[in-house]
């Protein structure tokens, strides 16, 4: 089975901005009414079908062993079968400050299509903390497609480079790890095993509720960055 996953719909014109060996391709286009370019990395794998891709970027638990970004992640709860909110950190490289994000994930599973999006909301169980700065994610998502053997993986985040080969052995061993792991819990499959409801009252800012971080590191240069590349 292959299976396609893809960032934004392709109808669209986009600009290539560099092929490379293989079948990885990174492009760009315009964002509706906005100064926003919108960004979309895909490749290919030969022996990773949709059903695992979709689990494997859903499982939170397996995250933590193959997410070498992440410094930490929590569940805050489910708003329907279909969307959850959850608390995520990442690392920077030096001398950025660590990013925190509040992410509302959405998503579907039709017999031709897989679909996971999220962007950036407000919970009153996730304040600003002092040692992160709080980011906004305005639209991250997959589109993933079954078409017969492989697959097809598009992402809109700079990390992509790294993560599509970490990402491809995550799948590859995401089955022998699962089973000794919770095997049967998949609420994003099972919604009656979802543990946790969110009532929508904390998800509504109150007036005293900071809504942007101070810090400005907009003058930092490509050249400052402390790059780490893990395999």
């Amino acid at each position: 089975m292959v299976v396609t996953l893809m960032l934004i719909d392709s109808s669209t014109i986009v600009q290539l901005i560099l092929s490379l060996s293989g079948s990885t391709v990174v492009s760009s286009r315009p964002a509706a009414h906005s100064s926003f370019r919108m960004l979309r990395m895909s490749t290919e794998y030969k022996n990773i079908n949709a059903d695992t891709m979709y689990d494997v970027l859903h499982d939170p638990e397996y995250r933590k062993t193959w997410d070498k970004h992440m410094v930490e992640s929590k569940d805050l709860g489910a708003l329907n079968p279909n969307n959850d909110i959850s608390y995520y950190a990442i690392r920077c490289p030096p001398p950025l400050r660590n990013r925190d994000f509040v992410l509302q994930r959405s998503w579907l599973q039709t017999q031709q299509e897989y679909f996971i999006i999220n962007h950036s909301v407000f919970h009153k169980q996730c304040p600003r903390r002092k040692d992160y700065i709080r980011g906004v994610s305005h639209l991250t998502g997959f589109l993933i497609t079954p078409m017969g053997k492989g697959c097809k993986l598009g992402k809109n985040i700079i990390l992509s480079f790294i993560m599509i080969k970490r990402l491809e052995k995550a799948a590859e061993n995401y089955r022998s790890w699962k089973q000794f792991n919770r095997p049967g819990f998949k609420p994003w499959l099972y919604p009656e095993q979802l543990e946790n409801r969110i009532s929508i009252q904390d998800c509504i800012r109150d007036e005293g509720d900071e809504v942007s971080t101070p810090e400005d590191e907009s003058q930092l240069m490509e050249d400052d960055l402390q790059l780490q590349v893990q395999d």
